[in-house]
């Protein structure tokens, strides 16, 4: 199978999935409350969290960047100030680096320009993320391979080509991929998830890691991804839904997140072995619910068992019912009471 390496953890254990807690730009543009998601998410049990950066001079349009961006989400009067406004500088990123080593979890970051591709790089980020919105920046994508660290490929609204485009543009330099299963609607309905793909990028895909970035706003859905053999799961993460801005409103909350990588090493345990026996922990239960064969009323020694002759009663720890034929017709060799067992050793 597939392996690469993130920070020195290996994402190619079926039993194992890699979670990341996408926090975007869910900070607002503040050191302290990115910091207080870190903490949150390494609580959630995630394996990382993830930053987005962004070269917003250069990044849009003046066009865009200069349209006017004003409502109850926006940080500025315009897009572009919007944008700035939520962005961290290199030394915020420094700041938040030292704090994800000193806490315990892999902090990385979406790039989606080339100037954020290096900024990125000089800071020695141990991955990098390639948005939906990039799957056919092809120039993009080589000079994000051409870092040498394990690239996340989302690929929210593209055809298998443009997969398949992306995918011979990464690995001829770059042989560390995961595809990432995406619907780029903000929150996606669970009818347009198409989390099929998953199998079908295992059979297209066989060298590179497959994972889902899951936008529905629930938990079931990743399961049922990585359940298909997504091995990374990547989902939206705030501290509060109600918070300003756009990506709060389909992100998880701490106790979400919790129970999705709570549920998620569960699946393993869950799935156990295909052979079926009975456990030690089913004993007791089915001993009080379960039922045996016994004497329906007092019965005396010689006597030839009928149907009227024989009760099924609980509890479980006799001769079960599925015996009824084998003792249909035996004679008893002892008399016995209303609700004695009835075994075969009493048969003659």
């Amino acid at each position: 199978m597939k392996t690469i390496l993130v920070n020195g953890v290996p994402i190619n254990d079926p039993d194992r999935c890699y979670v990341i807690a996408e926090i975007g730009h869910n900070h607002q543009g503040d050191v302290e409350k990115a910091k207080e998601m870190f903490q949150v998410a390494k609580w959630c049990g995630v394996d990382a969290v993830k930053l987005q950066k962004r070269n917003n001079s250069t990044l849009f349009t003046k066009e865009l960047y200069n349209t006017p961006y004003e409502h109850e989400n926006s940080f500025g009067d315009t897009y572009g100030k919007h944008r700035q406004a939520l962005e961290f500088g290199r030394e915020e990123y420094r700041e938040l680096q030292a704090y994800a080593r000193e806490i315990g979890v892999t902090l990385f970051a979406t790039a989606f320009d080339f100037e954020s591709v290096d900024f990125l790089a000089d800071l020695d980020m141990p991955a990098f993320k390639i948005a939906s919105g990039d799957l056919k920046n092809t120039p993009l994508q080589r000079h994000i391979a051409r870092v040498g660290k394990p690239v996340f490929l989302s690929t929210g609204g593209g055809s298998l080509e443009d997969v398949n485009r992306a995918y011979h543009t990464i690995m001829p330099i770059n042989p560390q991929l995961c595809i990432m299963q995406c619907t780029a609607a903000y929150p996606a309905q669970v009818e347009d998830l198409n989390l099929r793909v998953i199998k079908r990028y295992r059979t297209q895909f066989p060298d590179a890691v497959i994972g889902l970035s899951d936008h529905q706003n629930g938990i079931a859905m990743a399961i049922v991804g990585y359940l298909l053999g997504a091995l990374v799961i990547e989902k939206h993460f705030t501290l509060n839904r109600s918070l300003k801005g756009t990506d709060h409103s389909y992100s998880l909350e701490p106790t979400g997140m919790r129970k999705l990588v709570r549920d998620l090493r569960r699946v393993v345990l869950a799935l156990g072995c295909d052979e079926k026996r009975p456990l030690d922990c089913e004993q007791k239960p089915l001993q009080k619910m379960g039922k045996k064969l016994v004497a329906a009323h007092a019965l005396s020694s010689g006597r030839i068992l009928e149907p009227g002759d024989v009760a099924i009663r609980s509890p479980g720890d006799g001769l079960p019912p599925c015996e009824w034929d084998n003792v249909m017709g035996k004679e008893l060799i002892k008399a016995l009471k209303e609700d004695e067992d009835i075994t075969f050793d009493i048969l003659k």
